[in-house]
């Protein structure tokens, strides 16, 4: 019996300077949910949704980030633990 393997659109990745981030929440969709926060970052003009169990980023505005991310409907969802700073690897061992 052979297998039939689908192909995985591969992720979209993202990467600019965090314009601005909004917070809301925390919410709770059902009971024994933990609760959640929906950060709205802007990123080179685009809006992208991340979720997660944290009120605070450990990204600030004015940082180049980089994430993956998928498109879901008209959202921009990225994907948990890929956000990050961008570490330019031209600079990555000057002191």
């Amino acid at each position: 019996m052979q297998r039939s393997f689908q192909k995985h659109k591969p992720k979209l990745e993202g990467r600019g300077v965090l314009d601005i981030v909004s917070t809301d929440g925390p919410h709770s969709d059902w009971l024994g949910m933990p609760d959640y926060y929906i950060h709205t970052l802007t990123v080179g003009g685009e809006e992208y949704k991340y979720l997660t169990s944290n009120k605070d980023l450990e990204v600030n505005e004015g940082d180049t980030v980089v994430f993956r991310y998928k498109e879901q409907g008209a959202d921009k969802r990225i994907d948990k633990r890929s956000l990050g700073i961008y570490i330019d690897p031209s600079q990555y061992n000057l002191s």
